[in-house]
C-alpha cells in the first residue's frame, strides 16, 4: 500500500538534507505515532517506518507503554520478519530522536545500528536536556547518516506534554475556555439553577472537548465551577486510554459537596487540592474515594505552582484546565498556561454576565492561531509557551 509513489522523482541516495521522499515517509510515521495517543503517557508518542535497501517498505511500529517496546524496535522486528537481511542498508524514519540510554528497554540507537541501517531520519530532537542530540550523535559515531527536521512541526505538536514535562517536571497546561463573543462564560447570578450546566457553545463544540480530555492525563476545575455546574469532568470520547483521566479540583476552603457528581463517581481518580486542615471533612471525602492533598497557602489560596509540581511528580504530562474567571485569570497572570483553546459562540451576553477573565495585569498575545469551526461556533487554538528547545542544526 505504501510503496514508491515518488521513486521516479526523488533520488534514493541518502543525504543530510530533507527530501520530499523523506517527508512522505515521515507523514506515515506520524500517522503511526498517533495510534499511541492516550496509551503512551508518561512516555512520548512515537512512530517509526523502516525501508529496506531498495527503498521498499519493510516494517512499521509505534509505541504503547504497556507493550514496553519502543517504535523503532517494533518496526525493526517487523522488517526482519518481512524482508530479512534486506533491511541492511535501509532507512528508518522516526518521529522522535532515538533514545541512547538504558530505561525500561535498551537504547534504540543500539537496535538501529545492529540492524545495519544506512540512514536514520528523525522529525525532532529528544526534548530531555540530559539526552538531547545524544541519540543522533551515537548514530553518526557508528557511521550512519542522519537528518533531523522532516515533519518537525507535527511531531512537536504531538509531544508538547512530554517536552514540557521533560524540561520542567510540570505538566503542559492547556486552557480550554467556552465563551461568548463578548468574553462571557456564564449568565448573571440567578439566571439559571445552581449546579446545573448552562451551555454557551453548540453541541458540536462541546463534543470537540472530549478529544482534548482524551489526550490529557488530567483535567482541572475550581470549586466555583463545581458548585455552579456540578460537572462530571470525565473522558467520554470512547477512545482507548491507558490511565484513567485524573480529575483535579482546587478548593482552598474545602467546600466540595459530598453529593457532587465528581465525588459520587470517584474511583481513585479525583484529587482535591486545599489549604484547609478540616480533618473531619477530609475523612468524609477520602471515604468516598476522593483524595485530599493539603498544600501551604499563598495569599490564602491553593498555590498553583505547587499543584503543578505535585502533578508533574505523579507523571501527569498534560493538564487540561476548564476553570472559571478567577483561576483563568490567575493561571494566565502567573504565566502558567502553555496553550489556549477558545470555543467562541456567536452571541453577546452583556456586561452582567460572568467574564472569562477579570483584572488581568497585562496583555496576553496569541501567536499563530489555528481556527476551526464547530457548527456556528469558532475554535481558536494558540501556543503561548513553546515547550521545545531550539534546534541548533542537524
Amino acid at each position: 500500500m505504501y510503496t514508491c509513489l515518488f521513486r521516479a522523482l526523488v533520488p534514493m541516495t541518502a543525504s543530510d538534507h530533507i527530501t520530499d521522499w523523506d517527508r512522505y515517509w515521515m507523514q506515515r510515521a506520524l500517522e503511526l505515532a498517533r495510534r499511541g495517543i492516550g496509551l503512551c503517557s508518561p512516555n512520548p508518542v512515537v512512530g517509526c517506518v523502516v525501508l529496506d535497501r531498495t527503498g521498499e517498505l519493510a516494517g512499521e511500529g509505534w509505541h504503547e507503554y504497556d507493550l514496553v517496546d519502543h517504535a523503532e524496535v517494533m518496526a525493526l522486528r517487523a522488517a526482519a520478519e518481512r524482508v530479512g537481511d534486506r533491511v541492511r542498508g535501509g532507512t528508518a524514519y522516526v518521529t522522535l530522536e532515538p533514545c541512547n540510554h538504558m530505561g525500561r528497554t535498551p537504547p534504540c540507537t543500539t537496535a538501529l545500528i545492529r540492524a545495519g541501517l544506512k540512514r536514520v531520519v528523525a522529525a525532532t530532537v529528544d526534548p530531555n536536556p540530559g539526552v538531547t542530540g545524544g541519540g543522533m550523535e551515537a548514530l553518526r559515531a557508528a557511521k550512519l547518516e542522519t537528518s533531523i527536521g522532516a515533519g518537525e512541526k507535527e511531531a512537536r505538536r504531538l509531544n508538547e506534554g512530554f517536552a514540557h514535562w521533560a524540561r520542567h517536571k510540570q505538566p503542559f497546561v492547556l486552557m480550554k475556555v467556552a465563551m461568548s463573543l463578548d468574553g462571557r462564560i456564564a449568565p448573571p447570578a440567578g439566571y439559571h439553577a445552581a449546579r446545573e450546566p448552562y451551555w454557551i457553545t453548540s453541541e458540536e463544540a462541546r463534543a470537540a472537548v472530549q478529544p482534548l480530555r482524551w489526550q490529557a492525563d488530567a483535567a482541572m476545575v475550581g470549586i466555583d465551577t463545581v458548585t455552579a455546574d456540578d460537572p462530571m469532568l470525565t473522558d467520554r470520547s470512547g477512545l482507548r486510554r491507558r490511565r484513567p483521566l485524573q480529575r483535579i479540583v482546587l478548593d482552598s476552603a474545602l467546600r466540595m459537596p459530598l453529593d457532587a457528581k465528581m465525588v459520587k463517581t470517584a474511583q481513585n481518580d479525583v484529587t482535591i487540592f486545599t489549604v484547609s486542615n478540616d480533618e473531619a471533612r477530609i475523612r468524609e471525602l477520602n471515604a468516598r474515594g476522593a483524595r485530599v492533598e493539603i498544600l501551604p497557602a499563598e495569599s490564602g489560596r491553593v498555590p498553583l505552582g505547587k499543584v503543578l509540581d505535585r502533578l508533574g511528580a505523579e507523571g501527569i504530562l498534560t493538564l487540561l484546565t476548564e476553570t472559571g474567571t478567577r483561576l483563568n485569570t490567575a493561571l494566565l497572570a502567573a504565566g502558567l498556561v502553555d496553550r489556549m483553546h477558545l470555543f467562541v459562540s456567536p452571541q453577546i451576553m452583556g456586561s452582567d454576565a460572568v467574564p472569562a477573565f477579570r483584572g488581568m495585569p497585562g496583555f496576553v498575545h496569541l501567536g499563530e492561531v489555528d481556527v476551526e469551526r464547530y457548527g456556528n461556533d469558532l475554535g481558536l487554538c494558540s501556543l503561548l509557551r513553546d515547550p521545545w528547545p531550539e534546534r541548533s542544526g542537524q
